[in-house]
């Protein structure tokens, strides 16, 4: 620490005094550039005080009162206004510069519960959704799926149920997804605005206009992968939790529990939205472990093909003989499905 510029070459008569018992005798004192120097009349130096050590033993009173350290006997009094104040504005400047352990804690702990709020914010309820999500026996999978189709049934009608047309539903599905591991358990309903949507317990919703409305099997086929790519690629049960909020996820994980509220809305937004596309090149590999042609769910989707190329010229059964995804009369059953 340097004196301020203006003070450097000052100098002022104080009384000085080396020990308690000693008497006060008159001395030279000069402001140098870090240091207060005492010096006797003839020059010979007497005292050299470190400025940033330097308290005030008496602030606010005069004469000034000064010494060297808080446990120091050397004392110094001043009564020059010019030096007082001199030796007051290093001394500010000095407690100015120096480090606030106060106000870092302060700022350290404010940091600390702002980031507490981010984390909370941001990360927790992501977090708190991916273990529950991790966590969760596929028992209570299927019990939020058929609470959740309970509900679709209130707000959309009964599903289609005749029985010829639940059998040819069955080979279907078991044909497009090969039978040898978990296949879905599709669910057609009358109408539908969505034409395909996935429930926890791998369930897949799907609209009875997909049967309906068109030629060939290979369409509602189509579907069918496509919605259960979407399934594998974010999981049913994280996307309820991540629209029900952080309070359900926690009761869920806590106590198994789910409340009806959050079951009625999600079941609700699942029959208003709109369907995502699955990514090409993922519903390619379908298609072609399945050994079904995707050009019939392309022309599906979009007639003039534009929108569609990847799926078209992708088409791994082109060229090749496929087995039916299901007879004529199996076909014809399931799309008498609503009407019998």
């Amino acid at each position: 620490m340097t004196a301020l510029r203006e003070y450097r070459r000052l100098e002022a008569i104080g009384l000085w005094r080396e020990h308690a018992a000693d008497q006060r005798r008159e001395v030279i004192v000069s402001l140098g550039d870090a240091s207060l120097v005492m010096s006797s009349v003839s020059g010979a130096a007497l005292g050299h005080w470190s400025l940033p050590a330097v308290e005030r033993l008496n602030p606010g009173k005069l004469p000034a009162l000064y010494t060297p350290a808080r446990d120091s006997e050397e004392e110094l009094e001043l009564s020059d206004p010019e030096m007082i104040e001199a030796i007051e504005r290093v001394r500010s400047a000095i407690a100015r510069s120096r480090p606030r352990p106060g106000r870092l804690r302060v700022a350290l702990t404010v940091g600390l519960i702002a980031a507490g709020g981010l984390i909370a914010v941001f990360w927790l309820p992501g977090a708190l959704t991916r273990q529950t999500v991790s966590l969760l026996p596929e028992a209570k999978r299927i019990e939020i799926g058929e609470q959740l189709l309970g509900e679709m049934i209130t707000i959309a009608g009964r599903p289609c149920g005749g029985q010829g047309g639940r059998t040819a539903l069955l080979r279907l599905v078991t044909r497009t997804f090969g039978g040898d591991g978990p296949t879905p358990r599709v669910v057609l309903f009358p109408e539908l605005i969505p034409d395909t949507t996935s429930l926890p317990g791998n369930f897949i919703v799907a609209s009875a206009a997909l049967v309906e409305d068109f030629e060939t099997p290979e369409v509602f086929a189509g579907y069918l992968l496509a919605e259960n790519l979407r399934a594998d690629l974010r999981d049913p049960v994280e996307v309820f939790l991540a629209e029900a909020g952080l309070n359900v996820t926690f009761r869920l994980l806590t106590t198994g529990q789910i409340a009806p509220d959050p079951i009625h809305a999600h079941a609700a937004r699942l029959l208003s939205r709109d369907t995502e596309m699955a990514p090409d090149d993922a519903l390619i590999e379908r298609f072609a472990a399945a050994r079904i042609s995707s050009e019939p769910y392309a022309f599906a989707l979009d007639v003039s093909g534009e929108s569609v190329l990847g799926l078209i010229e992708a088409n791994p059964m082109r060229g090749q003989a496929a087995e039916p995804v299901l007879d004529d009369g199996d076909w014809v059953s399931l799309q008498e499905i609503c009407s019998s």
